[in-house]
């Protein structure tokens, strides 16, 4: 494939305006094609912003015949449903997380997507920082000697009381919207043999949704993994491994602006070094990944994607019967 990838956009949700789109804008190797919402007024506004065709109704951007790929930024609910359409039109999709709201719908999705030879990514923006890339160097150079522990947080304020992540029926709730971050971050470094050991989620006075939680897991070896998630909390955004030497943290770790310097804490021996890194834009890493899959027809090892499905369905699993959950 020559020339920049095409997209439409289903839905003028705020991430899109706010991050996606202006980063699709400023890669050489995507075109904004179509932005469609079901507010007309809506999708004229952002597609003057952006210089492309505004549509009314989704089914109708799938309509048209010059988009090679879809961006779906829709209440997660909605995710599966117009993946699953988008792919069936024989377009490559970025879909926001959670891709599906069960395992085993995940795993259709990634089958369908397989099958047609089409590039299907769950828009999870932080792995492809350089920063983590790092501590996974240092971590394997025997930095702080084996690894005994893992520990990740992502908490976030309270938001407004019409904010759909409160919405059951459009698939809200702490676990799916930041508890992602923490649990992918685990399965990140410590590969795919997580298992649930037990979790907890707890719903806020006055709310129909899950605001906050916890899971332990359990690594090959001696490794436990540790993570915290909530929307109704003090920001912290943040990681740590600790070592049989000494650990390793990351502040900041999971949404840092594109100029934000990342900081690397090594800690060992009594002494703290802090290892700067140069800033980088993980929304722009992440289009160049999904545009570069597109172009060259290398589909994305979907993994990670399945497995960090199975293992918030055993959070889940976990959480309401209140002991240990296999995901095999």
């Amino acid at each position: 494939m020559t020339g920049p990838v095409r997209v439409g956009v289903i839905g003028c949700a705020g991430i899109a305006v706010r991050r996606m789109l202006p980063a699709f804008a400023a890669s050489p190797d995507i075109e904004i094609a179509a932005v469609a919402s079901r507010d007309p007024a809506k999708a004229r506004q952002v597609a003057e912003r952006f210089g492309c065709r505004p549509v009314h109704g989704y089914g109708e951007l799938l309509e048209l015949d010059d988009i090679q790929a879809v961006y779906v930024p829709l209440p997660a609910a909605l995710h599966a449903q117009w993946t699953e359409a988008a792919l069936n039109t024989g377009r490559h999709v970025l879909a926001e997380k959670p891709l599906s709201a069960d395992r085993h719908r995940t795993g259709e999705l990634l089958e369908l997507a397989g099958a047609r030879r089409l590039v299907l990514m769950e828009n999870v923006m932080f792995v492809h920082h350089h920063r983590h890339r790092a501590v996974q160097r240092l971590a394997d150079d025997g930095a702080i000697g084996e690894l005994r522990a893992f520990h990740a947080a992502f908490t976030i304020p309270p938001l407004p009381d019409g904010d759909i992540r409160y919405d059951p029926e459009l698939g809200g709730g702490a676990l799916a919207d930041v508890g992602i971050y923490p649990l992918r971050a685990a399965l990140h470094f410590l590969g795919p043999e997580l298992d649930v050991i037990g979790a907890r989620l707890v719903q806020g006075a006055g709310r129909q949704v899950e605001t906050s939680g916890a899971a332990l897991l359990s690594a090959p070896g001696p490794v436990t993994a540790q993570i915290t998630f909530g929307m109704e909390h003090a920001y912290r955004s943040s990681y740590e491994l600790w070592g049989s030497e000494g650990s390793i943290t990351v502040d900041r770790a999971f949404t840092p602006p594109a100029d934000h310097v990342p900081v690397i804490g090594l800690h060992r021996g009594g002494k703290t070094e802090e290892i700067r890194l140069e800033p980088h834009d993980q929304v722009a890493a992440t289009v160049a990944a999904f545009a570069a899959a597109v172009r060259t027809g290398t589909l994305p090892d979907a993994c990670d994607t399945l497995r960090q499905a199975e293992l918030l369905d055993a959070i889940r699993r976990s959480a309401a019967h209140g002991k240990p959950i296999g995901t095999g």
